[in-house]
């Protein structure tokens, strides 16, 4: 048996510029069971020090590396020496490694904004701190050249979110924005290209669901003197992609807010696990193709979230449970709901909770007694969420999508007038490609899928690979990044698994429930009644549209049934719908 081992967590010190350098705490791990960090390529918390005449400490990182971190500190700096500890964001988990900095140099004066300045305070509640709320355009003058210009940037999900911006050194500390949860040697983005992928999946996770914010903090950036370098809090500093990566961001934020739907998203959390639920949920609804509007009750203004629920063609609302109760924020967020939504719009509801879901108990029961249609059985989720549960919410959140198209295709009569006959033409001729049917099978970790496939073909003979499309609003879609694994099992004319594979299943269902299946030496499902299988990796993916192009190479093969003949996928119109 071959021995592998797991690289220890260390942290990764250079001089980036004058008098500026980044300590990148790294993990090889996947960090947290969150699911911006499920690609699982492990990430670096990227913290910087700037030492002027006075010396700024920006975004020290969570728990996780808080001793290394130290460590290394303390081996370049004497502590005592330290002025100023900028936070680009305040979170219990970064709380912990500040709280054991404090206690090595007391003398920090902390650098945040207001909701920064206010979750600072209740995480350390007994002990007075030295605190320099920023507010308008404020400046920090570090000497020899560091006037640090602090730029407010908040988000529903960061409220608190703090860029700072050298103008000695053009560097941009920019914390959320234009990261990557990826860990290697490279500090830089040579070859910038090859981080697409991970960055996309990370806005997709964290951003997308908050694109008009992402799009004024973007216009901030944008009148700032000459960027050279972006120093974001994870993955590696951007220099060489630095324009491409800022048209990306606004193409991407753009596109969110032209969606045809929108769904306004209110929760409020406690301990953090509603709000990753919600992540999950708001991810699932902008992969199918739904604007979301993102509040977070404890921060959005009453206004605020009636503005959003008025215009919103539907509403999902997530809420924990403490002392049996739900918060008084999200009691305020229903009754606005209920005094402003109309019933027509599509609901839904969620939450975390310890030992028991009052909370999700009553949000249901109010919201069924005065009429509301659900477009997903309330999620319930019990202490933290696993991979399991959270691909279980993203799959609800595509039901809810998909059913919050439907209804408004219902309440719009269609005319044949309308689609020409030019069109109709086209449609029929693109129809007209045939596709073997195949079932594709997939497993990261814990998470199983599967979906039919008819999008399928070769794309090399050496090394021997494939492409196959897969939908955006696909559950399975999440598990075909690069890297992932997944088996093509080819199907045989005359027999019913197709038929499985066609009917809608429930959010994390188990779709080879009642079939005959092995593993496969990668670890995904083989249909035992396939006609033969291919075991795939995938190598690159490309957005096409509605749907991933995705193209793999095949590690291992073999033909089930010598006698059968592949089945063919036969179509009437090349048109969706």
């Amino acid at each position: 048996m071959i021995e592998t081992t797991t690289k220890q967590r260390d942290v990764q010190i250079i001089l980036i510029a004058e008098e500026t350098r980044v300590m990148r705490s790294r993990t090889w791990d996947r960090l947290k069971f969150e699911v911006e960090y499920s690609l699982a390529k492990g990430t670096t918390a990227n913290s910087f020090l700037i030492q002027g005449d006075k010396t700024a400490l920006i975004d020290p990182p969570g728990e996780s590396f808080t001793e290394n971190y130290l460590e290394s500190l303390q081996a370049r700096i004497d502590l005592s020496q330290i002025d100023y500890v900028i936070l680009g964001h305040f979170n219990a988990n970064r709380g912990e490694t500040i709280k054991a900095l404090l206690s090595l140099a007391p003398q920090l004066q902390f650098v945040c904004t207001n909701p920064g300045a206010i979750a600072l305070r209740q995480f350390f509640e007994t002990k007075d701190l030295n605190i320099w709320v920023v507010r308008g355009e404020d400046t920090l003058d570090l000497g020899q050249g560091h006037q640090l210009q602090l730029i407010a940037t908040p988000t529903p999900k960061w409220p608190d979110e703090l860029l700072t911006y050298d103008p000695k050194t053009k560097i941009l500390f920019t914390d959320k924005f234009f990261g990557a949860h990826v860990c290697g040697d490279q500090i830089f983005d040579e070859g910038w290209a090859i981080y697409s992928e991970d960055r996309r999946f990370y806005y997709d996770c964290l951003h997308a669901p908050q694109a008009k914010q992402v799009i004024s903090g973007l216009d901030k950036i944008a009148e700032l003197p000459e960027v050279k370098l972006y120093a974001p809090g994870h993955g590696p500093l951007v220099l060489y992609g630095k324009q491409e990566l800022t048209q990306l961001y606004r193409s991407w934020s753009n596109l969110q807010k032209s969606q045809d739907f929108t769904v306004a998203l209110v929760y409020a959390s406690a301990y953090g696990n509603t709000a990753t639920v919600g992540q999950a949920i708001a991810k699932g609804l902008t992969k199918a193709g739904v604007a979301v509007d993102f509040l977070n009750c404890e921060q959005a203004e009453p206004s605020e979230i009636q503005a959003a629920v008025e215009k919103c063609d539907g509403f999902i609302i997530g809420s924990p449970t403490l002392g049996g109760h739900a918060p008084t924020q999200i009691q305020t967020a229903l009754g606005i709901i209920l005094k402003t939504v109309s019933t027509s719009k599509l609901a839904g509801v969620f939450g975390s909770f310890g030992w028991s879901g009052e909370a999700i108990d009553l949000l249901e029961s109010k919201l069924t007694d005065a009429g509301y249609q659900f477009g997903f059985d309330p999620i319930r989720v019990k202490f933290k969420p696993t991979d399991v549960s959270l691909q279980a919410c993203e799959e609800a959140a595509i039901d809810f999508a998909q059913n919050l198209k439907r209804s408004q295709k219902r309440r719009t009569a269609r005319s044949s007038l309308t689609t020409g006959a030019a069109s109709d033409r086209t449609a029929q001729a693109v129809g007209r490609i045939v596709g073997s049917l195949c079932v594709l099978s997939a497993k990261r970790g814990d998470v199983i899928s599967g979906m039919l496939a008819s999008w399928v073909s070769q794309g090399s003979f050496n090394p021997p690979g494939l492409t196959v499309a897969v939908a955006k609003d696909q559950a399975l879609e999440s598990l075909t990044h690069t890297g992932d694994k997944f088996v093509l099992n080819i199907l045989a004319e005359g027999k019913q698994l197709r038929r499985h594979f066609m009917k809608r299943f429930t959010p994390g269902e188990d779709r080879f429930v009642g079939l005959e299946t092995i593993e496969g030496a990668n670890g995904c499902p083989i249909l035992k009644d396939g006609l033969a299988y291919l075991e795939c990796v995938v190598q690159n993916r490309m957005e096409c549209g509605d749907h991933w192009l995705v193209y793999a190479t095949v590690e291992n093969g073999k033909v089930m049934d010598t006698e059968g003949v592949t089945a063919v996928h036969y179509r009437k119109t090349g048109s969706f719908y």
